[in-house]
């Protein structure tokens, strides 16, 4: 036993503050995917934009930034991190300043990297996000969000889309009943691959151990032991307003192999493109006013 073990993390306010704002002013709304809109009397985002880009309350975020805050929990730093558009070096130094520990297994990291992030915000026509291996959304733009549901609206056991898919029936709304079987098995075989490439996962183990105790589908499908990583699709949404889609799914895997880029698209001119078009407009209101 070490005889001087290291001390725990300790939260740095002021540190927290400073980097924070810092951060923040180095940043501009194209970076991030927003209009700049008015003309702006100092550089950088607004309190405002970043606290939403993170999924909290600008008083909770304008707190964090005067050093009066409460301690950020792990999920906070987070979610910091990812609209702050942070290295993973940035990262890792937000959380030590948050008195936490950086996740340190890349495979299980939610830190999406910042030019994954720009790549998201850039595709302002195309729904598009970027998904852990074991199913988590991670980040949405505009239109995946206006198109399957805003994932950060969710609680983070909710965010998994294989968790969603066999224990919440509101998950399958959006697909063609007669699609439901081979989506099912789509999502058991890229799980059956994840956890046999890392057998010695806790979270892999712990996420197929759920699964087979609450859902008996789930059970049935493992226990065929297809494979198959996911890598293009073509999928059918039934989306309430604009109608079904049929759109080109394009899975890009992150160079750590950990998360993927989720692309759906239709070509020019078909149907599903022109409804693509109308989602923009009537989806993205949609959200402006939620």
């Amino acid at each position: 036993m070490d005889p001087h073990p290291d001390p725990s993390p300790v939260l740095d306010r002021a540190g927290l503050a400073d980097f924070l704002r810092r951060r923040r002013a180095r940043l501009t709304p194209s970076d991030v995917g927003l209009s700049a809109g008015a003309r702006r009397r100092t550089p950088g985002l607004r309190r405002e934009e970043v606290a939403q880009l993170a999924g909290m309350s600008a008083d909770y975020y304008t707190r964090l930034e005067q050093a009066r805050g409460p301690r950020p929990s792990r999920q906070i730093l987070g979610a910091l991190a990812r609209a702050l558009r942070l290295t993973d070096d940035e990262r890792d130094h937000l959380f030590h300043l948050g008195g936490e520990e950086p996740p340190r297994d890349a495979h299980r990291s939610t830190h999406v990297r910042p030019g994954l992030l720009l790549v998201l915000d850039r595709l302002d026509d195309t729904p598009a996000q970027v998904v852990g291996d074991l199913g988590d959304v991670l980040a949405q733009n505009a239109m995946a969000a206006a198109l399957v549901g805003d994932a950060s609206a969710r609680p983070p056991a909710q965010r998994n889309l294989v968790r969603r898919w066999f224990t919440d029936p509101a998950a399958r709304e959006l697909f063609p009943p007669e699609d439901h079987h081979d989506l099912g098995r789509a999502h058991v075989a890229h799980l059956r691959a994840v956890l046999a490439a890392r057998p010695h996962d806790a979270a892999a183990a712990a996420l197929v151990a759920e699964l087979r105790a609450a859902s008996t589908e789930f059970a049935a499908l493992w226990a065929t032991h297809e494979v198959a990583v996911r890598r293009f699709a073509t999928k059918r949404f039934r989306h309430p307003v604009v109608g079904t889609l049929e759109l080109d799914c394009e899975v890009l895997v992150s160079a750590e192999g950990g998360q993927r880029l989720i692309l759906h698209s239709a070509g020019v001119g078909t149907e599903a493109y022109e409804r693509l078009r109308l989602l923009k407009v009537v989806g993205l209101q949609d959200l402006a006013v939620g």
